[in-house]
């Protein structure tokens, strides 16, 4: 019966290894699924600034150009920068 008794303390042991090793790997596996999710969402947030600031950029060239500030040429290679056409 003792022998019985050491399997059976030991089949415990491995079990609760088993779950703690799984348990972590697991932890870990969500951990850099959220650090990637984290990482897409920062890069797709400048692509929308820059687009908000060549917008605005392109709006206050077309306002200098109505003041007569800038030649029709002059903005239209200026805009053609910030496009990067």
């Amino acid at each position: 019966m003792p022998r019985l008794g050491r399997a059976v303390v030991r089949t415990a042991v491995v079990a609760g290894t088993a779950t703690a090793v799984s348990g972590k790997v697991q932890q870990r596996q969500a951990d850099k699924q959220a650090e990637k999710e984290a990482g897409q969402e920062a890069a797709a947030a400048p692509a929308a600034d820059d687009q908000v600031d060549a917008v605005a950029e392109i709006e206050r060239l077309g306002a200098l150009k109505e003041k007569g500030l800038l030649t029709d040429e002059e903005f239209a290679a200026a805009k053609a920068k910030i496009l990067g056409i």
